[in-house]
């Protein structure tokens, strides 16, 4: 059975609202999450999207508050009631940090939910030390060797070659996952997840090549 390839941010909305389901199917079918943290400001930059302040009014309402609230109420998994405070602070340092984790053996699910969880249940500032290292501490893992790593030139290279891996395999967003390389973009899409481990779909999905 395959493994799930997750590529996600540290500090995206919908990756939250599906990290505890996306944990559950993976311990049920046992098989192993493959986290791949990435720049999701630089892979919405290179399918063309706008960047939050660049969109309308409506699709804020829609995409970020309503869709936000009724999956949080469907998944179980509370929110703010607003987006986050530190929302557009730096992403390097948390995504750096669960890299660091895995390079040095740790198993970063719970860490990587813990993280998600405190941003948009508790407004976390994923930008600062500190807090990152509260969160850490709280799942068992020891902060330190994992932030002095998380800005290194050996973490901060594989997290550029987790970005440009994502614009390469065509990825929308955060999360997207695959599954034997058939991707499936967000968290509403799991269910068709669950269902890949055991029964994958009919077809192919070729990666579009620009000319």
């Amino acid at each position: 059975m395959p493994d799930i390839e997750y590529f996600y941010s540290a500090h995206s909305a919908f990756a939250y609202l599906g990290s505890r389901r996306l944990m559950n199917i993976a311990k049920a079918a046992g098989v192993k999450i493959v986290h791949k943290p990435n720049d999701l400001r630089l892979v919405l930059e290179a399918i063309g999207l706008a960047d939050f302040a660049g969109r309308s009014a409506a699709h804020k309402a829609y995409y970020f508050k309503r869709e936000v609230d009724r999956w949080s109420e469907l998944r179980e998994a509370p929110v703010l009631g607003f987006r986050p405070t530190y929302h557009d602070n730096g992403i390097a340092l948390s995504n750096g940090m669960l890299i660091a984790g895995l390079e040095q053996g740790h198993d970063i699910d719970e860490l990587a939910h813990a993280m998600l969880e405190k941003h948009w249940l508790n407004d976390a500032d994923l930008d600062d030390r500190d807090t990152l290292a509260a969160i850490s501490k709280d799942v068992g893992i020891d902060p330190a060797p994992l932030l002095d790593a998380a800005m290194s030139d050996e973490i901060q290279a594989l997290y550029r070659a987790n970005t440009q891996e994502a614009i390469d395999r065509a990825v929308l967003g955060s999360p997207t996952y695959f599954v034997d390389g058939d991707m499936f973009y967000g968290q509403d899409h799991l269910e068709m997840v669950e269902r890949a481990l055991v029964q994958p779909f009919k077809g192919d999905w070729p990666i579009p090549v620009t000319p």
